[in-house]
């Protein structure tokens, strides 16, 4: 089966249901701030672990109009009170719509609160990614599910994930023997592998029934073979049809050949 052609019906077996956001899309509320002077730009493997991972997602809900993704902008979740504002690094929110594309998240507004939500450590916010925000997302936001994830390869490896139940407890999930965590509300696993290379963790996505989600690379390079062996088969196609049409001329060279022969002897006869 073509691979392209079996991802995207695994996509669509395997994309989530989910209700419809109460609100509507709101690019921006004036008075709230969408911008922090203080805050500093995603570098190493911080920033090539919220990158990637960002656009896997992106690519993976494009199909859906009803899904939107959010990387690293703020999320106002108590109307008339900015001081109840989040940043994190990757969050989905089921049920509403993808575009237009927001300068600051306003939950009270969308009708909807982040379904999932990612954060990626680092040496300034790991204390309170694992701490206070688990409260903050969890309980105080309504998130369903929040994950950690250590990128850095020279630190500890930390990959932890916890979710909210339905009476509204906070349960830790547990990994699997692979070590992948499962998101329930995304219907997808989660687990990294070491990039030696690029000194990277990378957390990556896969779907139920264990199938990868590419990166924009990986797919580039799958197109890069994929158009290869065509090539490679069209040439050999060419050289048999060649070779072919070669034995064919010189077969029907021998029969002339045969038949002149004949008719020298005949007539000698």
């Amino acid at each position: 089966m073509h691979t392209a052609t079996d991802f995207a019906r695994k996509q669509k077996k395997y994309m989530p249901v989910f209700p419809k956001a109460t609100g509507k899309p709101t690019v921006y509320i004036e008075g709230y701030p969408y911008e922090d002077d203080t805050s500093m730009p995603a570098i190493g493997s911080h920033g090539e672990q919220l990158n990637i991972f960002y656009e896997q997602l992106s690519r993976y809900y494009a199909i859906h109009p009803e899904i939107y993704v959010g990387v690293d902008n703020f999320i106002y979740y108590r109307d008339g009170d900015m001081t109840k504002v989040v940043a994190p690094d990757v969050y989905v929110v089921l049920g509403t719509k993808k575009y237009p594309l927001r300068r600051s998240f306003y939950t009270w507004s969308e009708g909807a609160v982040p379904t999932t939500v990612f954060e990626f450590l680092s040496s300034t916010t790991a204390g309170a990614d694992r701490e206070g925000k688990v409260e903050i997302y969890l309980r105080e936001m309504g998130v369903q599910e929040y994950f950690i994830h250590q990128p850095d390869l020279g630190s500890p490896s930390e990959f932890r994930g916890w979710r909210r139940s339905v009476s509204g407890d906070i349960v830790a999930l547990a990994p699997d023997a692979e070590g992948k965590l499962f998101s329930a509300s995304l219907n997808l696993y989660f687990r990294w592998e070491a990039r030696v290379e690029s000194d990277v963790r990378l957390l990556r996505p896969y779907l139920e029934d264990g199938t990868p989600i590419t990166t924009s690379m990986e797919e580039h390079q799958l197109r890069v073979n994929a158009e290869a062996l065509a090539k490679s088969a069209e040439v050999r196609a060419e050289s048999a049809e060649t070779l072919a049409a070669s034995e064919a001329q010189q077969r029907r060279e021998l029969e002339a050949e045969l038949e002149r022969l004949r008719r020298q002897l005949a007539s000698r006869g």
